[in-house]
C-alpha cells in the first residue's frame, strides 16, 4: 500500500458535502444522536441523493480514467460519523462508482486534523468551525453552502475564485476595509509590481496547475477563473503577482464592485470560493458556493 501521494490532487471532502444528508441530519437535531445512528442504520441500503459538491467529487475522479496507471486524483471522506453510522455513505459511493477509498469516520468529533495527515490540498464541508479550524492548520478549506442549483453535467471541470483573502492574503482588502476605496486603489497602484501574498487558496490553485499542465491547452478538462471585484488599476498588482507565483489563469474577470453572480452561470463554474459572506449569498443561487471564512471580512468586530 502506497505512504504517500506523491503528486497527486488531495481533496478531503464531508459527507453532507458530498450527498444530501439533510433528512437525518435534521433527525440529529430534534431527537440527537441515538434517533440518527439509529435512523441511518435503519436505511443504510438506502442511496442517498448527490450533494452539492457530487458533480465536481465526479469530474475529478473521472480524470483518473484517462490515464488508470499513473491516477492524478485522490478525493478522502472526512466525517463526524461513525464507521457504523457512515455505511450508508460508503453505500451510496458504490453505487455510484466513486473511486473513494479512504475514509476517516470520527465518531461526533472534528475531523480536520486529519486533513493535514492525508496531505489534503483542499477540504470542503458543510461544518464551518471544521473549515476554520483546517485554515488555521493551513489548509485550503470551505464551507460549502447549501444550493437548489440544477446539475451542470457537462465533462469539463471549471473552478471560480476570488482574489483578496482567497487566493491572495488580505493585505489589500485591509486597506479597503479600513481606509475607502480611493484609499485602496491608490495603494494597490503604488504597489503594483509588488506581489502580493498567497492566500489560503494558493497552493490550491498551483495543484490544479499541475494537473493542467499535463493536457493540451485544447484538451485540457480543467478550467480556472479570477472573479474579483476590483478594477483599473488595481488589476495591475493582480497580474503581476500571478506571473511572479507562475501561475496561469484561464480567464481573469475584474467586475468593478458588479453582482458576480451572472458572471459565474456566464462562466459556468462547478464550484466558486469567495471570502465574503454577501457574495457567497448572491453566488449560490446559480453556482455550488463555497465560503473561505478567512481575512478581514470574517473578522468578529467588523
Amino acid at each position: 500500500m502506497p505512504t504517500e501521494f506523491g503528486e497527486k490532487l488531495v481533496i478531503a471532502i464531508s459527507s453532507r458535502a458530498l450527498f444530501d444528508l439533510s433528512d437525518s441530519h435534521a433527525v440529529y437535531e430534534r431527537d440527537g444522536l441515538e434517533a440518527f445512528a439509529q435512523y441511518q442504520v435503519e436505511r443504510e441500503e438506502d442511496i442517498l441523493k448527490p450533494g452539492d459538491a457530487f458533480p465536481m467529487v465526479k469530474k475529478l475522479l473521472s480524470l483518473n480514467q484517462r490515464d488508470p496507471v499513473a491516477a492524478r486524483v485522490e478525493v478522502i471522506l472526512l466525517s463526524r460519523n461513525s464507521a457504523d453510522t457512515g455505511l450508508r455513505v460508503f453505500n451510496s459511493i458504490e453505487h455510484y462508482g466513486l473511486e473513494i477509498t479512504r475514509a476517516a469516520f470520527c465518531g461526533g468529533e472534528s475531523p480536520y486534523r486529519y486533513v493535514a495527515a492525508f496531505g489534503c490540498h483542499l477540504f470542503l464541508s458543510t461544518h464551518a468551525e471544521d473549515v476554520r479550524q483546517a485554515l488555521d492548520a493551513g489548509v485550503a478549506a470551505a464551507t460549502l453552502m447549501t444550493s437548489n442549483i440544477e446539475k451542470d453535467e457537462h465533462g469539463e471541470l471549471r473552478f471560480a475564485f476570488d482574489g483578496d483573502a482567497v487566493l491572495f492574503s488580505d493585505e489589500a482588502e485591509r486597506v479597503y476595509k479600513t481606509e475607502g476605496l480611493e484609499a485602496f486603489a491608490e495603494s494597490e497602484k503604488s504597489k503594483a509590481k509588488t506581489p502580493l501574498s498567497g492566500g489560503p487558496f494558493k497552493n490550491f490553485l498551483a495543484a490544479l496547475q499541475r494537473l493542467q499542465v499535463d493536457f493540451s491547452e485544447q484538451e485540457c478538462p480543467i478550467r480556472t477563473a479570477l472573479v474579483t471585484a476590483r478594477s483599473a488599476p488595481a488589476h495591475e498588482r493582480v497580474i503581476r503577482t500571478l506571473r511572479e507565483w507562475g501561475i496561469r489563469l484561464d480567464e481573469s474577470l475584474f467586475l468593478g464592485g458588479l453582482d458576480k453572480a451572472a458572471f459565474l452561470r456566464s462562466y459556468g463554474a462547478d464550484v466558486f470560493f469567495d471570502d465574503q459572506q454577501s457574495h457567497c449569498q448572491s453566488a449560490r443561487q446559480h453556482v455550488a458556493t463555497g465560503h473561505v471564512p478567512h481575512g478581514v471580512a470574517n473578522e468578529p468586530h467588523l
